[in-house]
């Protein structure tokens, strides 16, 4: 007897980016094969407007919303008479996350997903979590969040996902360490002297993985793995000493888990980011969709490394920041997401990524940062709103003395 279809209402916030895109990928494909059905509840996008109407048109959401208030006209025209409703703006972004559904897919990259994403913390259900930058900003209180409004967070990373699956919740004494695997980017075997002359179109060239741009630039520096690190810190209730990071430029292991009697569990598959969307949409359930297999005779070998620390300097970086606490891990995101920018927009050179962290950290650590008053949330938005000027006041000395 097959299993009856997954039912879920579902929210996607951050609908015309790379998870989004497969996250309405997968629902589809879950409902050809008859193993789902989905009703929409809200889509939110950027500024690609175009994508948004298409998904909207597919999907027939309760709501479209386009953060860019500058393209309402364009949403309305094109959805005028379809019943859907059209809105704009970063406080119809957020109402969208509130609305009541069971599944709701936090997909907007950077600290612009944190409001958005506690917002939609206030609801049951899953909150299926891909905007890292929430857990790094305000990580515990965002779980707590949840918890109190009887929802269930479960991680979209693909090493979080994996850790997700084989670690045992209700036994979390008997895990030893958890280890994160990383691929090592485009540049793990490039000689440093040459990633001075890296461009913003070798960086975000990622070998294994489909991603956005600034998602590439940190999987080229590694600061990826450093984001990774803290928030596996948080979700999983384990000190950065027992969080190790190994590369694996195969991306078929997505992560481990130690256990104290000397067993490692890891969860495999291939490189695709459907296959984590896959379990959060269905958890605590298993999603019957055309997904790719592994062929392990195929693959041959599964190699490994320890990460070159001179080479991904943002990963010693965010562990620092770790075990310093406070707000320093929300200012490591901050000043990492500027120089990415920075670098994307060709005002800096690869290598000073790293080093604009750096300094960002060094000045914040003799500024007294004010987070205001307000819920966790506005208090991490404020010292995200200072440390990013400290940034850029690095990224302008930086280019300057170039």
């Amino acid at each position: 007897m097959s299993a009856s279809p997954i039912r879920r209402r579902v929210t996607v916030l951050g609908s015309t980016g790379s998870v989004g895109c497969s996250t309405l990928d997968l629902m589809a494909q879950a409902e050809a094969a008859g193993s789902a059905a989905f009703e929409v509840e809200a889509l939110t996008g950027g500024a690609n407007v175009g994508r948004l109407v298409e998904q909207a048109l597919r999907w027939r959401p309760g709501v479209a919303v386009i953060a860019d208030e500058r393209l309402i006209e364009d949403l309305r025209d094109a959805l005028r008479g379809t019943g859907i409703e059209a809105a704009a703006g970063d406080e119809a972004v957020v109402e969208a996350a509130s609305r009541p559904a069971d599944f709701r897919m936090a997909a907007i990259v950077g600290a612009a997903g944190l409001r958005s994403t506690w917002a939609a913390a206030s609801g049951a259900g899953v909150l299926a979590l891909a905007n890292k930058e929430s857990l790094v900003c305000c990580g515990p209180q965002l779980l707590a969040r949840v918890k109190a409004n009887g929802g269930c967070l479960v991680p979209v990373d693909s090493e979080h996902s994996a850790i997700f699956q084989v670690f045992p919740a209700d036994r979390p004494e008997s895990v030893a360490k958890l280890v994160l695997t990383a691929s090592g980017g485009p540049f793990r075997t490039t000689p440093l002297d040459r990633m001075r002359a890296i461009t913003p179109a070798q960086a975000v060239a990622h070998p294994n993985w489909s991603m956005g741009a600034k998602i590439s630039v940190d999987s080229a520096t590694m600061a990826n793995k450093g984001l990774e690190t803290i928030e596996a810190a948080y979700l999983f209730d384990m000190p950065g000493d027992r969080i190790d990071v190994v590369v694996h430029p195969e991306s078929i292991i997505h992560s481990m888990v130690e256990y104290v009697d000397g067993s490692t569990l890891a969860q495999m598959g291939p490189p695709d980011m459907k296959t984590p969307i896959a379990c959060a949409l269905s958890w605590p359930g298993r999603l019957a969709w055309p997904a790719p297999k592994l062929d392990l005779p195929a693959l041959g070998r599964l190699t490994f490394e320890a990460p070159d620390l001179d080479r991904f300097q943002a990963l010693s970086l965010a562990r620092q920041a770790l075990a310093a606490g406070g707000w320093a891990p929300t200012i490591f995101n901050a000043a990492n997401e500027m120089a990415a920018y920075a670098f994307l927009d060709r005002r800096l050179g690869f290598l000073n990524i790293a080093a604009v962290v750096a300094e960002t950290l060094e000045r914040a650590s003799g500024t007294e940062i004010d987070a205001g008053v307000g819920d966790a949330c506005d208090m991490a938005l404020a010292v995200d709103r200072r440390a990013r000027e400290l940034a850029e006041a690095v990224i302008v000395d930086l280019a300057v003395a170039a």
